[in-house]
């Protein structure tokens, strides 16, 4: 059976979690041993990253090669289009949201806790946040791809801005094109069953610092 070292509010957890389920594979989930970034994570992975995937022996981490390796060993149910051009711009999406959107996200959970709080660092990160968006909303335009690996990071890592919004009292613009898209994703079974995990993660994280 596969093994995912993950956490249950991490985005790129979720991305890993999303691919497993749309494909129909079975596999255990463990926190990384001795916990995050810790020593003892790195002795069974070097790099410290979460998501890690043990398969059979093999252990690949990075939630971008882990898919990758899912989709083209399990290539039933597949993520990647047939024509070349659109696998392109599947990947396009998918690194994007990967290098563009989610590091505008991570760059406020060092300042959640109120004694924390940057409100410049809030500003600016809304605005970045504001232009990542209309950035996705032209890249995704008259979209006509179907469901695919590209897609799977955004519907974690949109949930979380949506959380931190009141908290921080960010001032981020949804374009409506990328609302859209966000429901058409949580119309995909494998999605929406992953949402109701993250949400409930997140709150869980919230309670936990004393922020519910």
């Amino acid at each position: 059976m596969l093994i995912l070292y993950a956490l249950p509010a991490s985005a790129f957890c979720a991305k890993v979690r999303i691919v497993l389920r749309y494909k129909g594979l079975e596999w255990k989930e463990l926190p990384p041993p001795g916990g995050y970034r810790t020593a003892e994570y790195k002795q069974h992975v070097v790099s410290g990253n979460l998501p890690a995937l043990i398969d059979d022996g093999f252990l690949i981490a990075d939630s971008e090669a882990i898919v990758e390796y899912l989709e083209e060993k399990h290539p039933t149910r597949a993520l990647l289009p047939a024509d070349l051009q659109d696998r392109a711009r599947m990947r396009e999406r998918g690194r994007f949201h990967d290098t563009r959107l989610e590091p505008q996200l991570r760059a406020l959970f060092a300042h959640i806790l109120p004694n924390d709080r940057d409100t410049d660092l809030n500003a600016r990160q809304s605005q970045a946040l504001t232009e990542r968006l209309g950035q996705l909303a032209v890249m995704l335009g008259e979209d006509d791809l179907a469901f695919g690996l590209g897609d799977v990071g955004f519907p974690a890592t949109c949930a979380w801005i949506d959380a931190l919004t009141p908290v921080l009292g960010l001032t981020v613009v949804w374009p409506r094109r990328v609302r859209d898209y966000l429901a058409r994703l949580g119309q995909v079974p494998a999605v929406a069953t992953e949402m109701q995990g993250i949400r409930a993660a997140i709150d869980a994280w919230f309670q936990a610092k004393g922020l519910a």
